[in-house]
């Protein structure tokens, strides 16, 4: 896989790890590898499993909003694409100090370490 860099006209948050490019969803990898590793944030709206959850995915995707916000990001695809129903592709977001939009919630807390074998639990 190669990755290419995108050119978002528009770019929004739908939840703290997911944004919109161009009317399109991307799944942010935090400069993970596919399918192995990636960061996780809290689900919104009627996906959480509790109101914490529910609390925290509103205050991950305000900060991926800030973030968002900032000139002269790069969205880099994978090359690869999700296995949901949507193959939402996964990407990485850089900021113009060069550090990794999804790093940067996990440096702060917003998010966590993502892997296939272990679900993050955001009621605990």
């Amino acid at each position: 896989m190669i990755a290419e860099l995108i050119v978002c006209a528009t770019l929004t948050a739908v939840d703290g790890d997911t944004v919109k490019c161009n009317g399109q969803n991307m799944r942010l990898l935090g400069e993970g590898v596919p399918f192995v590793s990636g960061i996780d944030t809290p689900e919104i709206g009627s996906h959480a499993k509790c109101l914490k959850e529910r609390k925290l995915a509103l205050i991950a995707k305000g900060r991926l909003k800030e973030l968002l916000a900032e000139e002269g990001l790069r969205v880099v695809f994978s090359g690869a694409v999700d296995k949901t129903q949507t193959h939402r592709p996964l990407v990485n977001i850089y900021r113009t100090n060069g550090e990794e939009i999804g790093r940067t919630m996990l440096k702060e807390g917003f998010a966590r370490e993502w892997n296939p074998k272990r679900r993050n639990d955001w009621c605990d």
